[in-house]
């Protein structure tokens, strides 16, 4: 098994301490908004995960070009941990979304816009994972994983402007009048620190599970060849 790198390490302590310290902020610091209440606090952990999830989606989209043209196993590693870690945070922001959501709008879920593309979008990607567990062939499976984490990435984009192109209950938080513009300084320091945390989080657990991929495929192949062997 191979050493933790130094670096690695120390992104580790990076993200625990930055998490702490937006946890605290968010929950003891930042003042109740007005109309909202308690409930609005959620919407920092919310966005952050919604964040990181498009982010997981486009690395995984970035990383299949690259293996499309350097056809290099690497590549196509990274473009498998983008699209993991983007489904696991697309579905924490999904179900946080859900906790504002039955005190604000008194339902945990209604077929808004921005929540139905959020849904085409897990399900365009839980379909990528099924695609990659039904090809036993390591090279045809990088290739059409490339080939959809390309096409699918047209509905992070969609989920992202849906609240702007159809007519929405969705607060629009970037840029609308009721969103991070509209907070007050304690609120947007939170708002960002938070989104900083989450990214930190998303590169240390991208750089886990890519040296946890290589450690697999170091172990299929040994196996591979003890298998040839005997």
């Amino acid at each position: 098994m191979r050493k933790q790198p130094l670096r690695l390490t120390l992104l580790d302590a990076a993200s625990v301490m930055l998490l702490a310290a937006a946890l605290v902020i968010v929950f003891f610091f930042t003042p109740l908004e007005e109309t909202m209440g308690a409930v609005q606090k959620v919407f920092y952990m919310h966005i952050s995960a919604a964040w990181v999830g498009m982010l997981g989606f486009l690395a995984a989209a970035v990383f299949g070009g690259i293996y499309l043209k350097k056809r290099e196993p690497r590549w196509d590693l990274m473009s498998e941990t983008g699209v993991e870690i983007g489904l696991v945070f697309t579905l924490v922001g999904i179900v946080s979304g859900s906790i504002w959501a039955k005190p604000v709008w008194n339902t945990w879920w209604t077929w808004d816009p921005r929540l139905t593309t959020s849904a085409v979008m897990v399900l365009i990607y839980l379909a990528y994972q099924m695609l990659r567990r039904g090809l036993d062939d390591p090279g045809r499976r990088a290739r059409y994983s490339a080939v959809y984490a390309l096409a699918g990435f047209v509905t992070v984009p969609l989920t992202f402007f849906s609240i702007r192109l159809f007519r929405t209950i969705h607060p629009v938080v970037v840029g609308g009048s009721s969103g991070m513009f509209a907070m007050d300084k304690p609120m947007l320091a939170a708002f960002f620190l938070c989104l900083a945390a989450f990214t930190v989080l998303f590169v240390d657990l991208f750089w886990h599970r890519y040296m946890l991929g290589r450690q697999i495929d170091t172990l299929e192949t040994l196996e591979a060849g003890s298998n040839g062997g005997s």
